[in-house]
């Protein structure tokens, strides 16, 4: 059991993560196994996110003033909160494939810069392309305008070039 100290020092930091988070879902995890929940922190933490399982009252404490105080009608029963400060895309990936295979846990709802999505949401969400990939497109297509500029001013010298080529053959023929 925690201390008062404890308790507003877990607050405290919660209240700060929350605070700098991109997007915060909350999930239902009653029923799941240790393993199980090993094996979705570990997913999360490959996307760049974290779960923690803190007491409602805490939640609720640290969620004022945050994007995340969206949720606190939600915060009923067992819950975990998994919060992500960069990209949304990967932890909402996770879950949603997460939640194919195991249908104990029940995704309750999310926080996006303040704005609640429901499950549907989430799901669409996790539809997108992710930041990465979103990345490598742009580089590609900023790579793309260069050389087809390139390719444009070359083509000038060249045609006429043929051009000259094929008056000078017009003028052997004759």
């Amino acid at each position: 059991m925690l201390n008062i100290s404890q308790k507003k020092g877990l607050v405290e930091k919660l209240a700060k993560e929350l605070g700098d988070a991109e997007i915060s879902f909350l999930v239902d995890y009653k029923g799941l196994t240790v393993s199980q929940v090993t094996e979705l922190r570990a997913k999360l933490r490959e996307a760049g996110a974290q779960m923690a399982v803190v007491k409602n009252t805490l939640m609720r404490l640290a969620a004022k003033g945050t994007g995340s105080e969206v949720l606190t009608d939600l915060f009923k029963g067992p819950n975990a909160i998994i919060i992500s400060k960069d990209d949304p895309v990967g932890p909402a990936k996770v879950i949603s494939e997460f939640l194919k295979t195991n249908e104990k846990m029940q995704l309750k709802g999310a926080s996006l810069d303040g704005k609640f999505l429901s499950e549907e949401d989430i799901t669409q969400l996790a539809k997108m392309p992710s930041k990465e990939e979103l990345l490598a497109k742009l580089v590609c297509t900023l790579n793309a305008v260069p050389t087809n500029f390139v390719n444009v001013l070359a083509g000038v010298p060249r045609s006429f070039l043929n051009v000259l080529n094929a008056v000078k053959d017009q003028k052997d023929a004759a």
